[in-house]
Parts: C-alpha cells; structure tokens; sequence
C-alpha cells in the first residue's frame, strides 16, 4: 500500500515539521479509539468480580476481564487521603487510588501481595503478570459536586461537569518492564488483545474511568439510600479520566524514533489513501459538515485559561465556518478530498488543516481502520561499520538538510538544554547562563549533534579520504551514538522532528501535544509552556455498552439534559 501511495504522502519536511506536530488530533486511528473498536467488536465481558467498598468508597475492587483469547484482571485499591497529602507531582508517595492490571485471575494470596506493592508505586515491585501500574487522584470540587448531586436525587448540571471533565485524574502511568512489570515483548508476542502500543496503559485508564463512575454511584447509594439516585448513562460517557503531562512526556518521540515513525507513516499513509482515493460522495459531504458542525461545538466547550490556546481555538471555530462555507459552494465539483486539503494548506491554520484531515479520516473508517494492527515495529538500531565516510557525509547531507541550515553559532539557536531533575525526577528545560546542570544535559537537540558529528566528518575525509565508518569512530569514539542513529534512522521516513530543539524559543508544548494526540486526547489546556491538562476517553462507550451499537465519539460533546432523571 505504501509503495502505491509513496508519490502521495506528504513530505517528511512537512509532516514531521514540529508546529505541525503540535497542530495534531486525535483521530479514528489513535490508540484509545483503536482499543475500545477493539473491546466493541470483540464484545470483551467485564464485570466487577469484587467490590469491597464502605460508605466512603475505601477499599478493594476487581474487575474481571474476559476477551475472545484470554482473561485479565484490574485490581483497584481505594485509601483515604487528606486534601493537604494529595500531590500530582511524580514525586508523590500517596494517592487516592492505586491500580494494577494483571493477567488471569488474582487470588487471595497474590491480591495480598499487590495489596502490599501497588500503593507504593514506585517504591513497590510487582512481577511479570502485572502489565501495567498507575495511581490517581479525586478532583475534589466536581467530586463532592456530583456526590451531593446524586445523594439529593438530582443529577449534577453537565456545565459543571463541562469544567472539569473527570472524577479522578491520573498522575502516571507505567509499563514495560517498569517495577518488576512485564516486558513489551513479552506483552506484544503472548497477549495478542493488548499487542498494539501502549494499549495496556490506555486500557488501565479506561477501566480507571469505569470505576470512577461505580464508586461515586456506590458512595451516594451508601449515604443516602432513600433519595439517591444513579448517574445517568449520558452523562456517565461525558465524564473521561483527567491527567496532567509534563516534559517528562516530551523525549519520548526522540528517543524512539523507529516507532515514532512508524505511528506517522500509518497515519499518513491512511491520509493518503483518503484524499486521493476517497470519492467525496454526497452523504460523505454530508457527513463532513456535521463533524465541522460538531467540531465549532466541541471547541467552543473546550476549557482553558491559557491565552494562546484560547485564540488558537477562536481561530479554529471561525476557520471552521471557512471550511464548511468553502464546501458547500464546491458542491459536486469536489472530485477529491485533496482539493480541499490543498485549499486548506494555503487558506487556513495548522489548526484547521489536521482538524480538516482527521475528519477526512472519520468519514472513510473502510480506507483507514484496517491499519490500526501495523502501528509496532521492534526497534533494530544498528551501526554499518563498512560504509564510507563520504557515503555518511552524503546521508547527512540529504536526511539531516533542515539540520545543517541551523546557525549553531548563534546563541539562541543553542542555549535551552535538556535535564532530569534529581529533587523532582522529571525531565526539565533549562538555558545556558540562566539554569544550572548544562553539563548534565540530555543529547534530545539532534539537530545539533548531527552538525557537530558533520563537522567532525569533513575534518576527517579531508585527511582520510576513502575512509570508512569504522575507522572514523576509532578516531572519534564519542560520535558512536550520533552516527549510529543516523545510519538507523535514515530507514525511517518519519524518524525525526524537524526542530532545533536546542533552540531558545522552543515549544515543549508541541511534542506533548503529539503524542497525546496519536493517544486519543481531544482537548488540551495548557497551564504553562512545560505542562498540559487533558482529558481521555471523554465520550467513550461504558462497559455496559459492550454488545450494542454506538455512535463515533469523535469530539466528544456536552450532553443536553432536558430534566434530572431519577
């Protein structure tokens, strides 16, 4: 499919431009809407096989997981915690939950095992039947809100809910290999329902999500079993899992660029497909303006305080009214849907642009869905001693063109650097004569290092002409991990983010939008440059909607409740 379409896919230039990146949605092919396709059209069984709760919703629950290959266990422990001990910072050593999802059945003797680990975290182990560990914490104010709501025999009021989207937020969560956990690979080749990346992780927040919903209909049944009543389903699917990213999210899609590539080649390639091959039929184009429709809607209801967030979404809303005018007024002369994306690259923001192509993608699931199984790809990164340093200079060249355009010598193309920091464990951004710890920085600027490594080459080939890669790294040892990515990620057509990310007006923001993104998260509130709130599975079908049709919840929407239901 890729060789058919190659002269289609959009240019690594543009694609892996990092503004655009930044400029992402999720879409029909990210990794929470893949998984709960997957958990509707296997109609896996999930039931609370227990639920060891007192009134205040402390203790142990288990939710008994069955798919068509195998069975699977979420183990939830539930504590109590003072509002003064609730911290969302990685260095936290307490939550309100804490979580483990487990292959098979947990008996008495291993629940009391994670009993004991699972609340530590970090400080805890688990073994390799564990896939994946997380922890959260209550929002307090929607909380109690919608506990007072119930217990009064209301409903709580979806505005409410609007401003805050969760119950709980989630704080981090872990996998492969981490604390004892199974490793990817064994995970990937012995658990085909969670081969996928990052589906155990994005399962264990789906469930989190699930039991939100039962704990606060169990809490309000428990303290006031007269006048309570049950959340309603509707506003059940309104409500998703809150989570906080920072730049600990950030090195990721450099430090694995294999895969990053290969999750952009997918979506490019499924891109491709539907502009070029995809007739814009008359209920297709119908289907389109509904979802920009839908799109002015859930942009409009997307909460933020951050300034640039909020007039990037005003733009977006009005560039909207563009598109769906633009359009209508192409009527049946719109043969492609890349007449409109091309119109879109000239007339419209980033914005706009990916907003446009993720709903091209939604209305085509026949073009697209198909690739959700070919987002994995085993990393292989590898050092070709034989080739000659000419034919590495000549790779540089044509790969890394964006970075040999960089003036390194300009300060402010080379002051920000990147650290972890020891008090906090998290990646931090620093700049030069400003933050210590610049002698510790991570080597995240790629760009920079493949000039430093070019440099060093053209000094080499002047005096060893006919060398080879060998021999150049004997001379120069310290380029074997720059020269080794080059050779493995000149593969890989969508490896590497073209950015200086050396450069002082770089926006972390961009990387963690990215990857939240192909995620599945559709609203973002930045709360500064280096950190962002979110909220996942918001719209999402319930586990008891396992079994029935249900429509897409793409640009989930607030529910319009015309009464409290009891």
């Amino acid at each position: 499919m890729l060789a058919a379409l190659s002269d289609r896919i959009r240019p690594e230039a543009e694609a892996m431009d990092l503004a655009r990146l930044g400029s992402l949605h999720s879409s029909t092919l990210s990794f929470m809407r893949t998984l709960v396709r997957r958990i509707m059209k296997e109609e896996w069984t999930i039931e609370r096989s227990r639920f060891d709760l007192d009134n205040d919703g402390f203790g142990t629950a288990i939710y008994r997981i069955e798919t068509p290959n195998d069975i699977f266990s979420f183990v939830l422990f539930s504590t109590p915690l003072s509002d003064e001990a609730r911290n969302d910072r990685v260095i936290a050593t307490s939550w309100d939950l804490t979580m483990a999802l487990c292959e098979g059945e947990v008996d008495e003797v291993w629940l009391e095992d994670l009993r004991r680990n699972v609340p530590k975290q970090e400080a805890g182990r688990v073994d390799a039947r564990v896939f994946s560990l997380s922890r959260a914490n209550r929002s307090s104010r929607l909380f109690s809100y919608v506990l007072e709501e119930l217990s009064a025999g209301r409903q709580p009021d979806a505005d409410r809910i609007a401003e805050v989207g969760y119950l709980y937020r989630t704080t981090a969560v872990y996998g492969s290999g981490k604390l004892g956990m199974a490793d990817w690979n064994k995970v990937r080749s012995k658990f085909t329902d969670f081969n996928r990346p990052f589906a155990p992780e994005m399962f264990i927040c789906y469930m989190l999500r699930q039991f939100s919903l039962d704990q606060v209909d169990h809490i309000a049944k428990s303290r006031a079993p007269e006048t309570a009543v049950a959340l309603d389903d509707e506003l059940k699917r309104f409500f998703g899992i809150g989570n906080s990213t920072g730049l600990g999210m950030a090195p990721y899609l450099v430090n694995h660029g294999e895969l990053f590539s290969q999750w952009v080649e997918m979506r490019e390639t499924a891109l491709a497909q539907v502009l070029h091959k995809a007739a814009p039929t008359e209920w297709r184009i119908s289907l389109f303006h509904d979802l920009v429709n839908k799109g002015k809607q859930h942009f409009a209801e997307s909460m933020t305080s951050d300034a640039e967030q909020i007039e990037r979404n005003r733009v977006l809303i009005t560039e909207l009214d563009e598109v769906d005018a633009w359009v209508k007024d192409q009527g049946d002369r719109l043969e492609t849907w890349s007449v409109l994306s091309d119109h879109a690259h000239d007339a419209w923001s980033l914005e706009t642009q990916e907003l446009i192509h993720a709903i091209c993608l939604e209305i085509h699931p026949e073009l697209v869905n198909d690739l959700e199984d070919n987002f994995t790809v085993i990393p292989n990164p590898v050092i070709d001693p034989a080739m000659t340093t000419d034919e590495l200079r000549q790779m540089i060249e044509t790969r890394y063109d964006w970075a040999l355009e960089i003036d390194f010598s300009d300060p402010s193309n080379s002051d920000a650097f990147w650290y972890r920091s020891e008090e906090k464990l998290e990646p931090r951004l620093g700049f030069a004569g400003a933050d210590p710890g610049i002698e510790k920085q991570m080597p995240l600027p790629i760009g920079r290092r493949v000039r430093e490594c070019y440099d060093l080459l053209i000094e080499d080939l002047a005096e060893h002409a006919g060398s080879d890669v060998v021999h150049f790294l004997l001379r120069r040892p310290a380029m074997k991990s720059i020269v080794r990515r080059i050779q493995t990620m000149s593969r890989h057509r969508y490896a590497e983010i073209r950015a200086n990310l050396a450069d002082r007006n770089v926006r972390p923001m961009d990387l963690l939008r990215c990857k939240l993104a192909f995620f599945g998260v559709s609203k973002f509130d930045p709360r500064s440059k280096l950190w962002v709130r979110n909220t996942m599975y918001q719209g999402a079908p319930l586990i008891d909607d396992i079994g029935q049709t249900y429509d897409s919840w793409f640009l989930p929407l607030k529910p319009e409740m015309k009464e409290a239901r009891a």
